[in-house]
This record gives structure tokens, sequence and C-alpha cells, in this order.
């Protein structure tokens, strides 16, 4: 029996080679996405660690400590407290780091890096100042002195073309700084591999513009000879006062850099196995079905090998050994493949500016074992029920007929079994969308599972109505379109195989569409309805903008009202909320809000609340509370009225001239503007003159906002369309090996077809449009499929986000069903031009 199979696998070379590209398609998915998320975890943790080789003990300050109903206040990392570890039993040198927000601009005044990844820092040169700093090796020029200069590195000298001694424009938080580049230094940060940036200031500069209150984010303490960083920590935890700093030794600090990378990376890797199961899932279909017909058409052959003495068992495993060839052969096969995706990939992301740290490429050894065992394991189980169903036809039935029918018995069964799945589906889904987010979730994940195998299960039965409804077009086609709907709905199953392969494709591409543009709308709706301010304005990494900013903006010619937002910590009734200091006589001219109870007033002690902190805290309008600012002082405030939250205002909303007294630095999250002649680019260009063209501010207007927010869903559709790619083209090879064999199995049809006068073009456009009606079956599924889901999780955001609304995109939908019936017509290409090749002689004489 094993030779048997053996020899059955190389007598169909070319019919099971669609299956062996399915496989291997999913697998080379499954090992490039862990060969690429390996090899990027490895390069950065590598290139991290680096950027702890100096330090050996880290001292940080402890977290904010409540005293009471007061804010307490995080211990300072002084200049004492350098000198004093220093001086430590078992330290040989302590440096202070100093770091905060450097956005940069190139040559063309745009933004270097991304927002968050600009950074800036300080380079130690030591007490007296003629020392190196270990961190940051130079490779050009000088360290930084005084405030006018800067040190950047390497690679965003070379990205920018900057070199020592030319005059850049940065900002830290708001006023554009000219400075002059002393030196180009070299690191092994992670982030500057990842294309960001790093400015170096010296010093006294660095503490200046990060830490106006003085003192220094960390202390690194490097141990003297002979000492271990645990021998040091201990030491440290010793000498320094009190419990308010954290010591961390240099390993564990490596360690965790380590595990945030491998963490960061284990989201785009659960991601990107989803779809690399989805398109074996797709596969799923493609190999049974394979297997179905190459049963169907051995039946004679295995009804002989059970007359022979074969038993069923000896059957099923013949069909499984054939199986478990094919599935080695595509499972290494796109193993290799998949190590040259993850190589490409990559590349990839260099391409698209994404550097990524140098490293090898990392091919685990449970990489191995994973990409064979998916390809292996799938295809077996895939052919196990074709392979079963082989071995439970009667031997003597099997002789005398090629083709056993399925019994009405059986498909009543299917069909009950298959509605039963399907309605508890769509009781799973409409359940979950009828609870919160957090609860909704399972219910309507398990809902939709089981909605789409229910729907898998009764496709036979839904083919032949919707064949049906294609009929009046098919019989513009003559002659050939009618052979092509009776060939469509003759094997319910065929067709329902590879029609579900691509239904379930569609489904996706279609959900997630629909509710990538229902956020987009929602978006649109909180930036319009929220907002009456023509313009916001903010850092380009959101960190907090200087108080200089909201006066120069409010000096602009055209400029009407401005306000900042100004975040504040506060005690109230034990716990700590967060203050947000507006201009009370400008706010209401640039905030649209709705009250539940009360007014709009904010000015002296009242403030405004959002409706869910007054719910937390049983506050209504006229209500008052003892607030616990930062400098220790309270304040009784009144609630003045309670209005609804949005995405961009929600909380204690109270006068900046209020909160300001009790802020020794106080810093903007943005600023809202209003303009006389309303958003213009003259106003906006006016906005951006004023604040001198800063590369690290953004000036966005209601459109801008929501374009910004949407541009996350958007770079996440538009990464999901192509990774769904995959399973469409696993689809496709499902639709080009049914045709192929569906050919082959009616050759003796065929030759008589053209016998009696059909000519070669006429076969094409038969097994074209039959392609077609089932491509297009499949494609009505699943977009169907689709839009039902996106309506409920639509349901399920609407819940937690107030302005969606559902937005059904009939453009793309056309455009997703058009695409179905190119899919159909390209995979008929091969099987027609076959079928009307044949020849009618040898066609006719065949068995």
């Amino acid at each position: 029996m094993l030779r048997t199979a053996l020899r059955n696998v190389l007598a169909h070379k070319a019919r099971l080679l669609m299956t062996v590209l399915a496989v291997m398609l999913g697998v080379a998915f499954v090992s490039g996405t862990l060969v690429f998320t390996n090899t990027i975890s490895d390069a950065y943790q590598k290139s991290s660690a680096q950027g702890f080789d100096h330090v050996d003990v880290a001292v940080e300050p402890g977290d904010r400590q409540d005293a009471g109903d007061r804010l307490g206040k995080r211990p300072e990392l002084t200049d004492a407290l350098l000198a004093r570890t220093a001086k430590v039993e078992g330290a040989q040198s302590a440096l202070g780091a100093v770091n905060g927000f450097a956005a940069l601009a190139d040559k063309h005044g745009k933004l270097v890096g991304d927002g968050f990844s600009t950074r800036g820092g300080n380079y130690w040169s030591g007490e007296d100042g003629s020392g190196k700093d270990p961190r940051y090796p130079l490779t050009k020029g000088h360290a930084p002195k005084g405030s006018g200069e800067v040190a950047i590195d390497s690679e965003t000298a070379a990205r920018t073309g900057y070199g020592v001694g030319d005059t850049v424009r940065m900002s830290v938080d708001g006023p554009v700084l000219p400075l002059k580049v002393s030196g180009v230094f070299s690191t092994g940060d992670g982030t500057v591999s990842a294309g960001g940036s790093l400015a170096l200031f010296d010093t006294a500069t660095a503490q200046r513009l990060f830490h106006p209150e003085g003192g220094y984010d960390e202390i690194d303490v490097a141990a003297a000879p002979g000492v271990s960083q645990t021998e040091l920590k201990s030491a440290l935890d010793k000498a320094l006062p009190g419990d308010g700093f954290d010591t961390t030794t240099g390993q564990r600090l490596a360690d965790d850099q380590a595990e945030q990378v491998a963490s960061g990376m284990d989201g785009m890797r659960t991601g990107l196995l989803v779809f690399a199961g989805i398109a074996l899932f797709v596969g799923i279909f493609i190999i049974a079905n394979t297997f179905t017909m190459l049963v169907a058409q051995r039946t004679k052959e295995l009804a002989l090998l059970r007359a022979v003495g074969a038993s069923r068992k000896q059957v099923t495993r013949s069909v499984l050994a054939e199986a478990l060839v094919v599935g080695a052969v595509a499972a290494v096969v796109g193993l290799a493949a998949g190590i040259g995706i993850g190589a490409g990939l990559r590349a990839l992301m260099g391409t698209f500016g994404q550097s990524v740290p140098e490293g090898p490429l990392v091919v685990s050894p449970s990489t191995v074992v994973a990409s064979l065992l998916v390809g292996i394991v799938v295809t077996v189980l895939a052919a196990w029920l074709p392979g079963r169903r082989a071995a439970k036809i009667p031997p003597v039935a099997a002789m005398s007929s090629v083709h056993a029918t399925a019994t009405t018995r059986s498909l009543v069964v299917r069909n009950t079994i298959g509605a039963l799945l399907a309605g508890v589906g769509v009781a799973g889904v409409l359940g979950g969308a009828s609870m919160g987010m957090d609860s909704g979730k399972p219910p309507m994940g398990l809902g939709a599972v089981l909605l789409v195998i229910g729907i898998f299960v009764l496709t036979p039965l839904l083919s032949r109505p919707l064949i049906a409804a294609a009929s009046p077009l098919l019989r513009l086609f003559g002659v050939s379109g009618k052979l092509a709907r009776q060939n469509s709905v003759r094997n319910p199953r065929r067709t329902a195989a590879t029609a579900s392969a691509l239904m379930i494709g569609l489904t996706l591409i279609t959900g997630l569409t629909v509710i990538a543009g229902s956020m987009q709308k929602a978006i649109d709706n909180m930036a319009t309805s929220a907002l009456k301010a023509d313009y916001v304005v903010s850092m380009a990494n959101f960190n907090t903008l200087s108080p200089d900013v909201e006066k120069k903006l409010a000096g602009v010619d055209g400029v009407t009202a401005s306000s900042p937002m100004r975040n504040a910590p506060a005690r109230i009734g034990g716990e700590t909320e967060q203050l947000t200091g507006v201009d009370g006589s400008a706010i209401r001219d640039l905030a649209d809000l709705s009250f539940h109870d009360g007014t709009f007033s904010v000015k002296g002690e009242q403030v405004v609340v959002d409706a869910d902190t007054a719910k937390s805290h049983h506050w209504k309008a006229g209500s008052t509370f003892d607030a616990g600012y930062e400098d220790g002082k309270e304040q009784r405030l009144t609630v003045a009225g309670v209005y609804e939250g949005n995405e961009l205002i929600r909380g204690i909303l109270l006068d900046t001239a209020t909160l300001s007294t009790h802020q020794k630095d106080p810093a903007d999250t943005q600023v809202m503007v209003k303009t006389a002649s309303g958003p213009s680019d003259g106003a906006k260009d006016r906005l951006e003159k004023a604040l001198g063209n800063n590369p690290g501010i953004q000036v966005q207007d209601k459109k801008d906002v929501s374009e910004d927010i949407a541009q996350v869903f958007t770079l996440m559709l538009n990464m999901l369309y192509g990774l769904l790619a995959m399973a469409v083209i696993v689809a496709v090879l499902g639709v080009v090996n049914t045709l192929a064999m569906s050919v082959f199995e009616r050759a003796q049809e065929i030759g008589m077809l053209r016998a009696i006068g059909l000519d070669r073009r006429g076969i094409k456009r038969m097994v074209r449009l039959e392609s077609l009606v089932i491509a297009v079956f499949g494609g009505v599924l699943g977009i169907g499929l689709g839009v039902f889901f996106g309506w409920a999780v639509g349901r399920l955001i609407g819940g937690s986000v107030e302005t969606y609304e559902l937005v059904l995109p009939w453009g793309r939908m056309v455009i997703f069903l058009a695409l179905a019936a190119v899919v159909g017509i390209l995979a008929a290409l091969w099987p027609a031009r076959r079928a009307a090749r044949m020849n009618m002689l040898a066609a006719i004489k065949a068995e």
C-alpha cells in the first residue's frame, strides 16, 4: 500500500501541484513571519544591550509618593547625589544622564525621524568638562560646549547630509533653536538604528532644556575592577538616602529592554501568524477538494484494491500517505521560501525608511519544526476525510460506477448541521454586539467562527438558488452559458469548497473595510462636533509645549481666540485626578461641548466636568470638592456644569489663571486657535511662520486632526489588504485546481461536445463562464458576510465611541466583486485552453 501511494503521487504530479503550492504559500507565510520577527527582535536586543555596556548600576528616581491627600514629589537626582554615588565603595565612576524630546529639521525643514524617536540628551564630559562620554564615542569633531552647539548621531548625519560646522534648526518645547554641529558620534541605541535621531548638548544646556529645575533623569555607575554588579547595587542601596530611589543592575536593564523588544515583536508576530493561519485555512479547502477529486477518479482502482484484500484502514492510510508526501515536500519548499520572505521583509523595511540594526538572519530550530509540522499536519488532516470516504465505498458499487453520488440522507444531515452552526453563530455575533467591548468580544469571535463554518457547510445548498439567479445573464452566451450554469451546480460540494476559499478572503477584506470606513467617519464627526477652533497646535510627539507658544499664537494677525490645554495632577477625594487648564474667557469659542447639567462656565473656582468623572464622584452642577495641587496647596472648586466628554476633550476643565499659580513649570499639551477668516492656507502659513516654521510643531485644522487619528487605521487596513492577498492567491489556486480536475473528469463529455459541433472557442467560453460563476458566487457570500461582521463589530465599538456610525463602502464592494470576477476569469485561462486543445476522439475513448 505504501508503494501504491508513492506511485500515485508520481503518477499525478500535475494534479497535486496546486495543492503543493497552496500548502507551500501558507508554510512560507508562517516561516517568513517567524524568521522576520526573530531576526528583528534579535537585532534590536543586541543593539539595545550595547547601550548598557557602560552601566553596571543605574540609579533612578522612585515613583511619586503621596502624602495623605497631598500630591508628593519625585525625589531629585542632584549633583550632590551624583558625587555621593561616585564615592560609594566598589564604584569606579558615575555620570549623570539627562534626556528628553528634541525635534531636528532636515535641510528641507522636515522633521527627522518620527515624533516619538527624535530624542535629545547630554554629553557627559565629567565634572571638569574635559572627559569623554563612554556612551557616545565621537567619530568627528568635538563634544558640544555651550548653548549654541549640538552633536548628532552618525546615522542622522548620513541621512540628512549634516556635518561638523553646519547650522541646524532644532526645537525642544516650541521655540526654534539655531545650533552649530560640533561633532558626530556613534551609538548602539536601537531607536536610532530604527530611524530615529539623537542630539546631544553639554550637560548644563541639556538640564536647562529638559529639566529647568536641575538634576538628572538617571545616574549611571560603573563598578571598579573585581566588583560585581550585584555587589555594587547592594552598596548603593545602603548609601542612598531614604527609600525614594531605585537601583537596577546593567544586566537587568539589558534583560528588561530585551523583554520589551520581544513583547513589541509579539503583537506583530501574532498578527502575521493570524493571516498565515487564514491562508492555511483557505488552503485546507483546496487540499480537501483535490484529494476528493483524486479519490473519485480512482474509485475503480481503490475498489480493486479492496477486492484483492486491502482493508478500509489500508485504503485510508494509502490516501494519507500521499498527503504526507505532498505535505512534506510543500513544507520543505515553503520553509525555504519563508526564509527568503523573511530576508526580503527586512530589506523592504529599509526602502520605506525604517532602518533596522545590523544582525544575522535568524532561523531558529523552532521555526524549522513549526514550519514542517504545519505543512504536514494541515495536509494530512485535510486529506483524512476524503480518504475515509473512499474506504467506505463498497467494492462492487465502486466497480460499477465511477462516481458515487451523495445520498439524500447525507445531504439532509449536512444541511441540518450547517443550519445549526450558522444559527448558533448568528446568535453569538448578535449577542456579542449587544454587550460591552470587554465582555462582547469572546462570544462575537466564537460566533463569527461558527457562522463561517456553518455557511461553508450550507454552501452546496446555497449554490443552486444563487447560481440560478445568474441564468438570465448566462443565456446571453448561448449553449456555452447554459452548459456553464449546469456544470457549476452539477457537483455542489466541489463548487462549495472552491467558492468558500474565495469567500473567506473577501469576508475579511469587506469586514475590515466597513469597520475602517465607519471609524474614519466617527473620527470626522468627533473632530467636527467637538471643536469650534480652526486649528490645533501641538508637538509632533504630543509632548508638552512651552507656554510661550500660546502667547505667540495669540498675537498673530487674524487670531480671534486661543486657549492652551494644560494638564496637571491633583489629589481629589484621596485619588489622583488629571486637571486640564484652559483659557476660561476663550474656551466657549473654541470647544463645542454638550452639557447635561449646569452651564459652560470656567473661571476662578468654577470648573466643568465630563459626565463619566462626575458620575464616579457623584457630582452634579453646584457640587463642591477640594483639590490638592502639586505645590501642596488645596483649593475648593465648584462644579458649574457637567458635559459629555469625547476623545478630544474630557476631564475636569478649569481656568489656567487658577491652575498656573500652583505650577512651578507650566506646560501645554496643545493650543486651540480660532481665526477671523476661518481655516485657510494663508492663516496656517501665518501661524507656522510665527512659530519659526518649527519642525517639531504641528499646526492642524479639523481635517488634519481627523486624518492624523485615522492614519493608524488606514495604515493598518493597507497592511491587512496586503496580508489577505495571500489568502486570495491561495483561493485562485483552488479555482484553477478545481477547473483543471473538472476538465479532466469531463474529458468524454467535452470530446462529445466537440464532436457534435461545439467549437474550441465555445469550449473555452464554457469553462471560463463556469469559473466566473463560481468566483462571483464566492464573492457574493464573502461580501455579504463581511458587511454583517462589519455591522456587528460597529455595534460593539459604538458602545464606547458615541460618534460611530455604519458606513457601507459601496464603491469598494463593487470593486471587490469585480475582482472576484477577474479572479474567476484568470483562474480559468489554463483549464479552458487545456479543454479546448483536447483531442475529441481520444477524449471520447477515455475512461
